[in-house]
Formats: structure tokens, sequence, C-alpha cells
């Protein structure tokens, strides 16, 4: 990793942390402000720590362009959570032969970027 790079990420992270610092939920709610927050640090923990040991520049690369678009995505919407993409399971897909393997080739390139870690930190 190149030292742009690792303050890049460490920039991020820190950013991160003061968004969670200074997170509102959008009720208003006590108790949802803190269990929004205590996501918001969970999540960056866990995220940060999994790709610690990356060294392909394009998944690092990869993974920057993911928190940036989560970071932006949850302050516009005010929601920490993924925002789940909406298609059906397999509901364009036959149930057997190349069709399926081809669809769920598909879905997997279609995911956006914001939710390529999700399902395998979840």
């Amino acid at each position: 990793m190149t030292p742009a790079t690792r303050q890049a990420v460490l920039g991020l992270y820190r950013r991160v942390m003061r968004i969670a610092k200074t997170w509102q939920s959008a009720s208003g709610q006590t108790e949802e402000t803190m269990r929004e927050k205590e996501y918001i640090r969970n999540e960056a923990r866990t995220l940060f720590r999994k790709n610690r040991n990356v060294t392909d520049p394009k998944l690092i690369k990869q993974c920057i362009e993911e928190c940036e678009t989560r970071i932006e995505i949850g302050l516009h919407y005010n929601i920490p959570y993924p925002r789940p993409i909406h298609l059906p399971p397999m509901g364009l897909a036959h149930k057997q032969g190349r069709t399926l393997r081809h669809q769920e080739k598909l879905r997997k390139i279609s995911k956006p970027i914001y939710l390529k870690s999700h399902d395998e930190v979840s």
C-alpha cells in the first residue's frame, strides 16, 4: 500500500468515526440514535479490519469507493444502513442450466457498489 493510499484509508476511517460521534437518527429518539451510532462504529471496525491485509490496488480502490459511497448515501438519506436493491432473488432465471448461472453472474455484477461487502459481513 502506498503512503497516499494509506492516508486516504485512515482519513476515511477517521471521517466515519467522527460521523458516528455526531450522528442523529431521523426520528430523534435517543435509543435509536445510540443504536445507529453503535451500528456505524461496529460496521466500520468490521469492514476496515476485514480489509486490513488487502494489497491489490484495484481492490483497495474499490473498497475506498464503497466507503465513500456508503458515507454519502447515509448522510443524504440519514440512514446508516445499506439500502438493499429491490430485485426478487432469481426472479428472472429458470431453475436449471446455463441461464441460472448467467443470471447469478449478472446479479453479482449489477450489485451496487455500496452493497459489495454487505453480504460478506452480515
